[in-house]
């Protein structure tokens, strides 16, 4: 009895952990849709993030990715719970915006160290959207998932310290920050680097350089970066 016990639980081991020996993103969408269903963390985000996209799905479909973001996030998955704070900070069709619970599951995932999770509640903390308007602790959250060199989060903490909210106003810092998220590729680290070199804050002042930072962005897709190449070419050419 005890030697058929075992090679029964043998057998759905290996039926319920197929991870270890196949990656997931070489399972059938199917069978991953199983494993989500029966617990499987990993699974649950592929298959949550296959219905945010719409790939191997049929169509996108918020409410389903965030249905199984949700089972992953209560496994203390923290990646998860910052992709279902993007869709509930968002609001979709059959998903109300909600931007408090939002921050709870930003706060829940930053708290452990989310890069992405700390950056977005400092955008929430910046607006005043599901929590009290903030600067001073925007830039606290910005500040900490900057530390991970996370480049969104740089550019962020850039922008406070050039507007001089929540912090002393400081040119050369909103500079390096800059620089850091544009050495990233960052588009608005780019873009906002090439405004610092156009206006001669934080550096010497220099057209060209401002104009390749704005066109450097603007192959990134940023539209405000295209503008303002397109602005600034006819004075650097003349």
């Amino acid at each position: 009895m005890l030697r058929t016990a075992s090679v029964c639980l043998i057998a759905w081991l290996a039926m319920t952990a197929p991870a270890s020996t196949q990656a997931l993103e070489e399972i059938p969408f199917a069978k991953k849709l199983k494993l989500a269903k029966v617990g499987d963390e990993e699974a649950q985000i592929a298959v949550a993030e296959a219905y945010e996209t719409g790939t191997e799905v049929k169509a996108a479909d918020p409410v389903e990715a965030a249905k199984f973001y949700r089972l992953a996030a209560l496994q203390g998955n923290l990646e998860a719970q910052y992709r279902l704070g993007r869709i509930v900070s968002r609001g979709v069709k059959g998903i109300k915006q909600d931007f408090t619970t939002a921050a709870k599951l930003y706060q829940a995932a930053a708290a452990k160290g989310h890069a992405g999770s700390m950056d977005a509640l400092g955008q929430l903390y910046q607006n005043g959207q599901g929590v009290s308007a903030d600067p001073a602790k925007a830039v606290e959250w910005y500040r900490k998932a900057a530390e991970l060199k996370l480049a969104n989060a740089e550019n962020n903490l850039g922008v406070m310290y050039l507007n001089g909210a929540g912090v002393n106003r400081d040119l050369g810092e909103a500079f390096k920050l800059f620089e850091r998220a544009a050495a990233q590729g960052d588009a608005w680290g780019l873009n906002n680097l090439g405004g610092m070199y156009e206006m001669g804050w934080g550096a010497p002042k220099d057209l060209t350089k401002a104009l390749d930072y704005y066109r450097r962005s603007a192959a990134s897709g940023n539209k405000s970066a295209a503008a303002n190449a397109q602005r600034l070419s006819s004075t650097v050419s003349r």
